[in-house]
């Protein structure tokens, strides 16, 4: 039977309010990736995605970011690699300190952008994975796009996984439509769906231009912000149901 992961980025509080409907989220997902404090999430929200996670068997992930709680994590902030390596240190011990048992690292925003081409960027993400590895005694994969992070991963001997975004426009070259562009976002469900069936099957997507785009993927992302998250997540589960495709966390 074919499988594949299929991804959320939850936990997103600012100032205590979420900006997703987790609790509906966690129902048809099998990887949640948890802000832990960088750009949006805190202590509670945290404990919340835990105990989440023990009720719905859903893998916990976490989603370190730059400091740009302002931004929501979408600044590409000027920091030192030492630091940056601290920073996202400290995300990753928050979460695990909250009970999570965390299977993997996905960066967010930003720094899920700059970390797949810049090699000092995708170092001090690495590094802070590598040391959560340490600490877990086991090896912590990196869930993202890009050669500088598989790169990076692989010099370590962390596992790197690809993902594919459901709901996200994409260019010819395989990067994403930068948001604020025309084509930047996905909003039909029916669409997102079908586009589940062709990544899980096909190993593929179609670029905002028309370009057929190979994306390897093994786990397939919707983001929980958005107003039609909840409707394309579940369009989204019951399509690969339907075709046979099994939702399986692979950590």
């Amino acid at each position: 039977m074919d499988e594949i992961d299929l991804n959320a980025d939850l936990g997103e509080t600012v100032d205590g309010v979420p900006t997703a409907d987790d609790e509906a989220m966690f129902a048809v997902i099998s990887s949640a990736s948890i802000a832990c404090g960088g750009h949006a999430g805190d202590a509670a929200a945290m404990h919340a995605a835990v105990e989440r996670a023990a009720r719905t068997g859903v893998a916990i992930g976490a989603h370190p970011s730059y400091p740009d709680r302002a931004g929501f994590g979408r600044v590409a902030l000027a920091m030192e690699p030492a630091e940056l390596r601290s920073t996202i240190a400290e995300q990753l011990d928050a979460l695990a300190g909250a009970g999570a048992d965390v299977r993997y690292v996905k960066p967010h925003g930003a720094l899920y952008h700059r970390a797949g081409s810049d090699q000092e960027t995708a170092e001090a993400v690495v590094q802070a994975a590598a040391e959560l590895s340490s600490t877990l005694g086991r090896a912590v994969p990196i869930l993202a796009q890009g050669s500088a992070l598989a790169d990076a991963a692989a010099a370590v001997g962390l596992p790197f996984v690809i993902e594919a975004f459901l709901d996200r426009g994409y260019l010819p070259d395989g990067t994403l439509v930068p948001r604020g562009q025309s084509g930047d976002l996905l909003h039909d469900p029916a669409a997102a769906a079908a586009r589940a069936v062709h990544l899980a099957r096909e190993r593929e997507v179609v670029a905002a231009d028309g370009t057929v785009v190979r994306v390897d993927a093994a786990s397939l992302c919707v983001h929980g912000d958005t107003a039609e998250s909840v409707a394309m997540a579940r369009a989204v589960r019951a399509a690969l149901d339907a075709a046979g495709i099994a939702v399986r966390a692979p950590w």
